[in-house]
């Protein structure tokens, strides 16, 4: 079986694996201080309170905005200043020293993988999730990127919403972007426009021939088009002021910026473009320089909890990769994943796959020339 939004909702309100988690009794877990390196918005207040007060351990938390900053980090880092990081799982593959060396230990075997959907943690091998035979990273949360759209200003029906909105009349200077996401919803547009053959994007990871070729005629429509970049962003902060603030009436973006913001404007609406939503997985993991092992583990093992999953996605608005935790959800994240994600949009999903040596030089060249146009 395949991952996709509705077999995951299915398996999320099933069976529930009893964790495994230290307690604040143990001995292991009655003291000590984990060191947790995550997205910005991933592990709030509520969280945090409950895992001191359930396991005793301190919790200092550094958090980042994308993949490249983590990614950075960790390397100038030498491996080490942290004990738990959470990349999203396609690109676990650039996480390697300059010896050679993963900087993501195997996963311990005191860590309760039973807790984490089935099919999500044997998909996650081929998506990035398995380096060197080793599972070093574990599925965490998943979500999409689709479009995010103020219907007041914009009124476009669900059946007809496309990437190629982004460039409608009346958006110039309100649209919203972040440069690298773009680059495969403009492509998908163009693809199923016939404007470009790329295989629904997939031939971007064939080969830096074929990247080149693709995204070469992507940023040559993009530029073209210029006239309507309202705001890019590269974070979730950035991607909702560029609605509140700086003015964008439309724009591709993750989905808990459309989600949030429906919340509190219902003129705000996140969809799934026709072209097909693009669906994201993020992971956690230990590195091998973690110093903090024993805490570590009672980390990821308090996360793996179903109410925790739940308390997560109503945080968030991002879906949990631990069965169960759509139980804990609330009744508005509920409401809000059925209203998204029909029966049409979950058939028509594509996934982001695992980074290729050549992909990420290639788009941040690309990227490069959009910001600069």
């Amino acid at each position: 079986m395949t991952i996709t939004r509705r077999t995951a909702l299915q398996l999320t309100a099933g069976a529930v694996a009893a964790p495994t988690i230290l307690r604040a009794s143990d001995a292991l877990a009655s003291s000590g201080t984990v060191k947790v390196f995550a997205w910005q918005d991933y592990i709030q207040p509520n969280i945090a309170e409950k895992f001191e007060s359930e396991t005793g351990i301190t919790l200092d938390l550094t958090t980042f905005g994308s993949n490249d900053e983590a990614e950075s980090t960790v390397r100038a880092n030498g491996g080490k200043g942290f004990d738990v990081v959470f990349p999203s799982i396609t690109n676990v593959a650039n996480y390697y020293d300059d010896n050679g060396e993963h900087y993501f230990q195997p996963i311990p075997e005191g860590v309760n993988t039973d807790a984490i959907i089935p099919s999500f943690l044997r998909d996650s091998a081929a998506l990035g999730g398995v380096q060197n035979g080793e599972q070093v990273a574990l599925p965490f949360d998943w979500g999409t990127e689709g479009i995010t759209l103020n219907r007041a200003a914009l009124p476009v029906s669900d059946s007809e919403l496309s990437y190629g909105h982004l460039f409608a009349d009346g958006t110039e200077g309100k649209s919203a972007f972040r440069q690298k996401s773009a680059l495969i919803g403009v492509g998908l547009y163009l693809d199923a426009a016939g404007e470009i053959e790329s295989n629904r994007m997939l031939d971007v990871y064939k080969s830096e021939a074929d990247a080149r070729r693709v995204f070469g005629a992507i940023v040559e429509y993009m530029v073209a088009n210029k006239d309507h970049f309202g705001a890019f962003w590269n974070n979730a902060t950035e991607a909702t002021s560029a609605f509140k603030d700086a003015g964008c009436v439309i724009g591709q973006t993750w989905d808990t910026t459309g989600l949030l913001l429906n919340r509190e404007n219902s003129d705000y609406v996140y969809r799934a473009p026709k072209e097909g939503i693009i669906t994201w997985l993020d992971s956690f993991g230990m590195l091998r320089g973690a110093e903090n092992q024993e805490q570590a583990v009672a980390f990821l093992n308090f996360m793996l909890q179903p109410e925790v999953g739940g308390m997560f996605s109503n945080n968030t608005g991002y879906n949990s990769a631990v069965a169960g935790a759509a139980e804990f959800a609330s009744e508005e994240f509920k409401s809000q994943f059925n209203e998204t994600y029909t029966p049409e949009v979950l058939s028509n999903m594509w996934w982001w796959q695992s980074d290729t040596p050549f992909y990420a030089p290639v788009v941040n060249e690309m990227v490069e020339i959009i910001t600069n146009a």
